[in-house]
Formats: structure tokens, sequence, C-alpha cells
């Protein structure tokens, strides 16, 4: 099993602190390094400067000078040593120590006097004081970037823990959300900066946290009354199937033909009516997981004009037409079908006898629409979008015999989604009353 790797969790202000130290400490010795480096070669620069100057000096003051001794006098200085070797060996001068010198220029002497033929000069550069100053300037720099290290590490010791406040208040705001103070949030003042984009992303985060688990108490709560409600509906046809077979199963022999007939039939009406109870139930079900459809070409209006056709054999009592062209769709036929028979269904159910019921079928750019409606009592505002929910009966007072589970609007609407369309209650045209259900379907899958 692999392991999941750990978040380090060493101190941020610790870490800050350091990685500024370590940078600090880098730029500190690259200044040192390339201080002493251009202290060198400038350094290096003047002395073969002054060497050049000295030696022209030099060759100038042979031409004037009296002696070898007077010469020297004028050439050795405090910074350049001179060493004067006449033709016959003599040296003049004092002697130079090879490590007292940093660079060496040899000259030979030309000039009208007799001690400058064949003589050679030497001059030298004293060092000793250029690495006195060298020395000074890198130990003086060194204390100056120890100091400077010291004095940044307590500064930024204390101004870290000013510029992470920011973060201390996500950890407590974190806190008291786990200690069940929902609601509260960051709320940053700006959000193009670092801290302002994570205080932004973690808002973003809660509201996303509190919305999925304020959507999974309602989906609880929605499942328990559902739960509930559909135990209550089937409560009503299982208790009537138990108490027709009881009355079965207590009848004797001479109960008359004709009773026990009608037993058996109001055994089969609760029994199917339990069935579509459940198979609603199941539909919705399927709808919530995903219901996989299968889309083919269809045309609409031969979908509705085969429904009208079954509930006018139905609700023989109830005029009921179809109208509009011809709209062909790419669609699951059965599960349009379905949603076609609930709404003619509920129509006629909800007309009274010698009323009517119209089917429009029609289409805009990119859309079937399928209007339903009726002469009935019609849907009050308040109930508008209440008649779309699961296991909801408007007239609490309906007859039941007529099967309805309070499933049919919810599961056609959750159908008419799946297909990326939508079913909707829309106003009847001004003095018509009565409910108009309008179906709106795409003409191709995926719209």
């Amino acid at each position: 099993m692999t392991e999941t790797p750990r978040l380090q969790t060493r101190s941020l202000r610790f870490r800050v602190t350091a990685i500024c130290l370590g940078v600090l400490s880098v730029v500190l010795i690259a200044v040192i390094v390339t201080t002493a480096t251009l202290f060198t070669a400038v350094s290096h620069r003047d002395v073969d400067n002054l060497l050049t100057d000295r030696v022209a000096y030099a060759r100038q003051l042979a031409r004037t000078a009296t002696g070898p001794e007077a010469f020297l006098a004028r050439i050795d200085g405090r910074s350049v040593r001179a060493q004067l070797i006449l033709a016959d060996g003599t040296v003049v001068g004092r002697p130079l120590a090879p490590g007292e010198s940093e660079e060496r220029r040899v000259v030979r002497l030309r000039g009208g006097r007799a001690w400058t033929q064949g003589a050679e000069l030497t001059l030298a550069v004293d060092n000793r004081l250029l690495d006195r100053l060298q020395s000074r300037l890198l130990w003086g720099m060194a204390i100056a970037g120890v100091v400077a290290l010291l004095l940044t590490a307590a500064l930024l010791w204390f101004a870290v823990r000013y510029a992470l406040a920011p973060l201390d208040a996500m950890t407590g705001l974190a806190r008291s959300i786990t200690r069940g103070h929902r609601g509260r949030r960051l709320s940053p003042a700006r959000r193009d900066t670092e801290l302002g984009r994570t205080a932004a992303a973690f808002d973003d985060m809660l509201d996303s946290l509190e919305g999925a688990e304020a959507r999974e108490r309602a989906a609880q709560q929605s499942v328990r009354r559902f739960v509930a409600d559909a135990a209550h509906e089937l409560r009503t046809p299982i208790a009537g199937v138990a108490a027709i077979a009881e009355t079965l199963l207590q009848s004797d022999r001479d109960t008359p033909v004709e009773d026990r007939e009608q037993l058996c039939l109001l055994l089969v009406q609760e029994t199917r009516r339990a069935g579509r109870l459940v198979d609603d139930m199941v539909d919705m079900a399927r709808i919530d997981a995903g219901l996989t459809l299968s889309p083919s070409p269809t045309e609409l209006r031969s979908l509705v004009a085969d429904q009208v056709a079954r509930v006018s054999v139905i609700h023989p009592d109830v005029a009921v037409t179809v109208r509009g062209d011809a709209t062909p769709l790419v669609a699951d036929a059965g599960r349009v079908s379905q949603v076609v028979a609930n709404l003619v269904d509920n129509a006629c159910q909800a007309t009274p006898p010698g009323g009517a019921v119209t089917a429009s079928v029609y289409a805009t750019p990119g859309w079937a629409h399928l209007e339903v409606a009726d002469t009935g009592p019609g849907v009050g505002p308040a109930d508008r979008e209440r008649i779309f929910e699961r296991l909801v009966r408007l007239d609490a007072s309906r007859d039941r015999r007529s099967g309805g589970s309070g499933l049919g609007l919810a599961l056609a609407r959750g159908l008419a989604r799946s297909h990326g369309g939508d079913l909707v209650l829309v106003d009847p045209p001004p003095g018509v009353e009565g409910a108009v259900f309008r179906l709106d379907l795409p003409l191709s899958p995926g719209r």
C-alpha cells in the first residue's frame, strides 16, 4: 500500500527567517568576494600605472642627474622602492626583499652621463600597505555583514509574525467552523494579492462545503419525507389488498359468483395501483441516479396522437383533440410517450364531463413544443411549482380510485430534463380557465 507523503509543517515563521538569512548571507558573501576582486584588480592597475609613470620619470631624470645617489634620491620614495646596478656591478640603494614587493619593473638606463652607461634600474612597489588596506576592508565588511545578519534575523522574527497574521486568522476561522460556528468568512479587502487570493479561495471552499452540507441535509430530509410519503401511499393499496384477500378467504361457498368477481376485480385494481406507485418510484430513482436514454429519430405529433386516441377511449365524456404539424426530433420515444401520456391523463382527470382537452404541437428554432390545455379548475399561483413536487396532490380529497400516485408530474419533468428540455406550467389565454402545461424538447440531443 502506497503511503501518502506527509505535509511538512515546520514553523513558517522559522522557514521565512531562515530563507531570508540564507539569501542575505549569499548576497553578502558575493559582495565581499566581488569587492575583494575589484580591489585587487584596481590596485594592480594603479600599481602598474604608478610604475609606468615612475619609469618615464626615471628615464627623463637619467639625462640630468649628476650621479647615481642623486638619481636614486629622486626616484626612491615611500611607495616605490628603487635599486640601481651599475655597469661594473656596483649596487646602489637599499636591497629589495623578494616578499615585500607586489610588482617589479626593470629598466635599462640611457643617457649622456657616464654612470648611466649599462646601468639597470629596478623599481618595486611595497604592497604591505595595500595588503593592510585590503585586510581591513575585508574584515570590516565581514563584521558589518555579521551584524547585518543578526539585526535582520531579529527584525524578521517579529516582522514575519505580523506578515503571517492573516494565516492565523484563517486558522482561527477554520477552528471556529469546526466547533460549529457556520457562516463566518474572511472577506479579504483585496483579491489581487497572494494572501487575498488565498483568503478568497478559502471563502469559496467554505461556501462550497457549507453548500454541500446544506444540500446533503436537504437531500436527507427529502429522502426521509419521500420514504414516509411513499410508505403512506403504499399503505392504502396494501391495506385494501389485505382486506379484500381476507374477505375472499373468509367467504363461504354460498357467496354469489358476482360478489366474488367484484372482490377479485377490486383486488386487481388495488394491486395495479400499488404496482404503478412502485414503478413510478423506481423511475424517479433512475432519474436521480442519471437515467440512460435511447434517442432515435421520431416524430412528436404522432406520439401525441397515439396518446390522444388512447385517452379518448378511456374518457369518452371529454373532447380530446390534437393540433399542429409533424415535428421530427431525436429523442427516446418511449420516455417522451410516457411524459405525453401523463400530461393528457392528468388533463382528462382534471376536466369535468363535457369539457375539452387540446394538445398543440409546434416548433421553434432548435426546439419542439407540446402544450396540453384543459378546461378544468386550473392551478392557483401558490401551487404553480409545488405541483411538480413528489407525492403532491393539490386536492387531498380527490378520489384515489383514479390510481394517481402524486409522482406523475415530477416524473414527467424529470424525464423532460433528462432530454435537455423542461416541463412548465404556463398562463392560459386571457378569459380562459384551466391549466396549460408546456413540454419543451430539443430537436437534437446535447442542446
